[in-house]
């Protein structure tokens, strides 16, 4: 017998303000038709003043909390990614389990930008499975706005805010393998850390920077890297690609999207996306996304789910679970 985690329910947050490609037109010298055709993306969400990076996390983790049936104060981890905390320390997560009135244990964040919140997922469900917690708040969480350059084209269209969690719990496990989380493949580049980064930083500049990005050669290692991985979870498993039931990637730009679901050979219909309507929340994007497919009808309990993301670092992996 050995222990298990099994994610118990979902839930997201997206900011109020709603900033369409029209909008953006008026700011820089771009056009409706020129995001959508690069992007998939229609709108994204902002922030709004005094809104944080713990708020939209709390209320995320509040609407997973429901869905689970699991009160505030039964939860004794909690990991957030986000690479927009609130302050430079303590970690933001802290302020989420005091805004919730979770029981004692640990909270603590995780930075691997849009990576964020597998690499936080993988980290959780190993605690987890090591008897340390027995339930766990993983959530992603970004203002992102707030680091962007409105003057950038290449990088001001993609990004959103909001926030995506799930609770997991773990629990003594004799029956299936392919049952609950089952498995993870995350890994780091550093050398191509000059990909997408911040011109920013507390012992660098000081300052908080900018996002800056070479979009050309993120797209390339994008597909390569996602794909990689893709492949080392289900060859762990012994799973193919007609296994999975939904495909539910970071929300990063369509084009990658269709680039990665292509070429492991999943169709169309059995991927979610959500880009299109809050851009790329970073560590937001996948709890948000499956938060959608949860909700709308489309993945139900029982469902083999495969999710992927890469992010600044240069970080990206891949995560197999089953509702």
């Amino acid at each position: 017998m050995a222990r298990r985690s099994f994610i118990r329910g979902t839930g997201g947050y997206l900011p109020e303000k709603v900033l369409t490609n029209d909008e953006l037109s008026t700011m820089l010298d771009t056009s409706d038709e020129w995001i959508r055709e690069r992007t998939g993306i229609k709108q994204r969400h902002v922030a709004a003043d005094g809104e944080l990076t713990s708020d939209i996390a709390t209320a995320a983790a509040r609407q997973a909390l429901d869905a689970a049936g699991i009160a505030p104060e039964d939860i004794d981890l909690i990991v957030l990614a986000t690479t927009t905390p609130d302050q430079t320390f303590p970690a933001t997560a802290t302020a989420v389990q005091a805004k919730l009135g979770t029981g004692p244990g640990a909270a603590f964040d995780i930075q691997a930008v849009c990576s964020g919140f597998l690499f936080g997922l993988a980290t959780a469900d190993g605690l987890l499975k090591q008897g340390l917690f027995n339930r766990a708040l993983v959530i992603g969480a970004e203002t992102f706005t707030r680091i962007l350059d409105w003057s950038d084209r290449g990088t001001a269209v993609l990004f959103g805010d909001g926030g995506g969690a799930v609770v997991i719990e773990a629990e003594e496990w004799t029956g299936a393998a392919d049952a609950g989380i089952i498995t993870h493949h995350i890994r780091t580049d550093g050398t191509k850390s000059d990909l997408l980064y911040v011109d920013g930083g507390v012992s660098s500049t000081g300052t908080i920077g900018h996002v800056r990005m070479e979009g050309n050669r993120v797209f390339k290692h994008a597909v390569t890297n996602i794909s990689s991985a893709i492949q080392a979870v289900l060859d762990e498993t012994g799973l193919t690609a007609e296994d999975i039931d939904w495909f539910v990637p970071h929300q990063a730009n369509k084009r990658i999207l269709d680039g990665v679901a292509k070429k492991i050979g999943i169709p169309e219909e059995k991927v979610v996306i959500t880009v299109d309507e809050h851009a790329n929340t970073s560590a937001a994007s996948i709890p948000l996304a499956l938060n959608h497919a949860v909700r709308s009808g489309r993945a139900k309990k029982g469902d083999l789910i495969l999710s992927e993301a890469m992010g600044g670092g240069f970080s990206w992996g891949a995560s197999l679970f089953r509702l």
